[in-house]
């Protein structure tokens, strides 16, 4: 049987393929958060509108377009709840086996634009010493950002 299907699957190249291997496998949203610093090492977050109130602190954070690089996830999340341009860094984060969600987190750098909200979105934003982190900041944040801490 394993030898017909590996014949079957050699006939069948290309696009057929393609979609069987679609159809066959899990769909995934991938979340992206970017851990962004200004250049005293200060994190920038924001207080997410939809967010469960007692954890509404944040870093920048959305999910990926269809064929988006996740550092230019990062780039666009940013600019789009804050005004802001940054400088995706390396990597911190990549955790997969929630039901339909892969997280990706990278550090970021502010390297320009005019703080502007997002109101849909966004009721604030505020730049924290990482020693000094909110009250109702989410915990996977928080972890995030002491990882990445500066000495």
């Amino acid at each position: 049987m394993e030898r017909l299907a590996a014949r079957l699957w050699r006939i069948i190249r290309g696009p057929l393929q393609w979609r069987l291997l679609w159809f066959w496998h899990a769909k995934f949203m991938v979340g992206v958060t970017g851990v962004v610093r200004d250049s005293e090492g200060h994190v920038l977050l924001l207080r997410h509108r939809m967010w469960p109130v007692d954890r509404q602190w944040g870093c920048p954070t959305g999910y990926a377009d269809k064929g988006e690089r996740f550092e230019d996830t990062v780039v666009r999340e940013v600019e789009e709840e804050t005004g802001l341009h940054v400088q995706v860094g390396p990597l911190i984060r990549l955790t997969s086996g929630y039901r339909l969600r892969v997280e990706v987190a990278y550090e970021a750098m502010l390297i320009g634009g005019d703080l502007t909200l997002d109101p849909v979105e966004i009721l604030e934003a505020r730049w924290f010493s990482p020693d000094s982190l909110p009250d109702g900041l989410q915990e996977s944040h928080r972890l995030l950002i002491q990882q990445t801490a500066r000495p």
